[in-house]
């Protein structure tokens, strides 16, 4: 059974399998996220590409976008068959891509449709299923709307409600404004903990403290972590002990780079570009003396790898 106590969403262009690896080595027991894979990518694309993990990640969720059931279900048997640990579909993206391919948010106002999705995977995988949703859309944002939604889709067999604490705006605003415009309401995320108690529901939204994380643990099962993830990673070194109940001491941020560089080399000497293995790591002595030092030797890196050695890093833990 997976532990879904602490998770990081699934984030357009970062959350792929070199961040997946970082926020890794800050915590052994996060929950990680794919990025949002839709299904035409995943039939029609590169499936190999889009897939591949390093087996470090795990536990590691797939989150796919789509709308039909039996592309859906063919995308599943293609995760379980790579060895992902729980198919998540992506109800909660305002984007207009996902408006026009009448997936993302748009299906919130389709909530039959959403368990004919979960329905078709459950008969073609043994793994579990979760929706990532939000709290309402456009002029549809009462309680009664969030709960009549999670009435119709949880007998498809959805084992768990990731919930967007804000609803979302699908004429007028972006993706980036439907971040932090929309007002949260972490109340209604409770409630629906209160009703549906035998129901796992984690709640998102602009969390970015340990105390806020304890907090709502409190009241839901779970919280998934979004873009404090890159603004100020070393947040997740504390998660194992004060979180998760672990006896074991943080990483240093030294300790990480070091793991991260050699990581590093071995993806250079496969082809990756250094712009990719160098973003997740921009963020990790946020705040810390030294940090400008250590983003510049970052935006100058060395032909040989882009992380930084040790006797390049910033003094202190």
């Amino acid at each position: 059974m997976i532990d879904r106590r602490v998770s990081i969403a699934p984030m357009l262009a970062y959350t792929d399998r070199h961040f997946r690896y970082f926020m890794r080595l800050l915590s052994g027991h996060t929950v990680l996220y794919t990025e949002m894979i839709t299904t035409g990518a995943l039939l029609r694309g590169e499936p190999q590409r889009l897939l591949e993990y390093n087996e470090v990640e795990h536990p590691l969720a797939i989150q796919l976008g789509g709308h039909d059931p039996a592309e859906i279900a063919r995308c599943a048997r293609l995760a379980e068959a790579e060895g992902y640990d729980e198919i998540n579909l992506n109800i909660g993206c305002p984007s207009s891509r996902a408006q026009s391919g009448r997936f993302g948010a748009w299906l919130m106002a389709n909530p039959r449709q959403v368990a004919d999705c979960v329905a078709a995977i459950q008969a073609a995988v043994k793994l579990p299923v979760t929706v990532k949703t939000r709290i309402g859309i456009d002029d549809q944002e009462s309680y009664d709307f969030l709960a009549r939604f999670i009435q119709t889709v949880r007998p498809a067999g959805c084992e768990g409600f990731i919930i967007h604490a804000r609803k979302a705006i699908l004429r007028g605003l972006s993706p980036k404004q439907n971040r932090r415009v929309p007002a949260l309401c972490y109340e209604r995320v409770y409630r629906l903990k209160r009703d549906f108690p035998d129901l796992h529901i984690s709640i998102n939204g602009a969390i970015a403290e340990l105390a806020a994380i304890k907090s709502h643990l409190q009241q839901v099962d779970g919280v998934m972590l979004g873009r404090i993830a890159c603004r100020d990673p070393y947040l997740l070194a504390r998660l194992d002990r004060d979180i998760f109940g672990q006896d074991k001491t943080a990483p240093t941020r030294e300790q990480i780079l070091i793991q991260y560089r050699a990581y590093a080399e071995r993806q250079l000497k496969r082809g990756v570009k250094p712009a990719r293995l160098i973003r997740p790591i921009t963020a990790l002595y946020h705040g810390r003396p030294g940090a400008k030092h250590y983003r510049q030797r970052l935006s100058a890196p060395a032909p040989h790898n882009p992380v930084p050695g040790p006797e390049e890093l910033p003094a202190g833990p």
